[in-house]
């Protein structure tokens, strides 16, 4: 009789469970995310030596904690004369990752000397996998995948940029 009681309880406790997991259409709510627009915060230069220059862009600077947590997220397109530069307070390996970025990136990471010291291209969307630095860096500057290759980016390369 006891063992009846026990199974009988059971069923019970695993129906009300089922019971209050389950949920309607009605209750859910829909997370609607509104598409961030490029904020043009500075100009940026990409340059071979000291001399020959490479590129200008307009960059957003992500130069804070929040700002560069949320990097480019959320964004489904960008024009290829706009980056994101990321300012880090100190010089030290890197980890990026695609979660919740919704367009290809090139990654490119930058020392405190602002030189270009590895890349990552054509980062996927929505990829977590780890992308790390070979070296220290202080600055990581994004950009729509496909352009490193098509200015032909490669270490050594040096960045300038200012604020507007």
């Amino acid at each position: 009789m006891i063992n009846f009681l026990v199974r009988v309880l059971l069923v019970l406790v695993f129906f009300c469970l089922a019971l209050v997991s389950c949920e309607t259409n009605e209750n859910k709510k829909e997370v609607i995310t509104e598409e961030v627009s490029f904020k043009k915060e500075g100009e940026l230069t990409i340059s071979r030596g000291d001399s020959i220059i490479i590129e200008k862009i307009d960059i957003e600077i992500a130069d804070n904690e929040y700002e560069r947590q949320t990097g480019l997220m959320y964004r489904t397109s960008m024009k290829n004369n706009q980056g994101m530069l990321f300012v880090f307070p100190d010089e030290e390996q890197r980890f990026f990752y695609m979660k919740n970025t919704e367009i290809p990136l090139d990654i490119i990471y930058i020392n405190s000397e602002k030189q270009v010291v590895s890349m990552v291209k054509n980062a996927q969307p929505r990829n977590e996998a780890s992308l790390p630095s070979k070296k220290p860096a202080q600055y990581v500057l994004e950009l729509n995948a496909g352009i490193a290759n098509e200015w032909k980016l490669a270490e050594g390369d040096k960045i300038s940029y200012s604020k507007i």
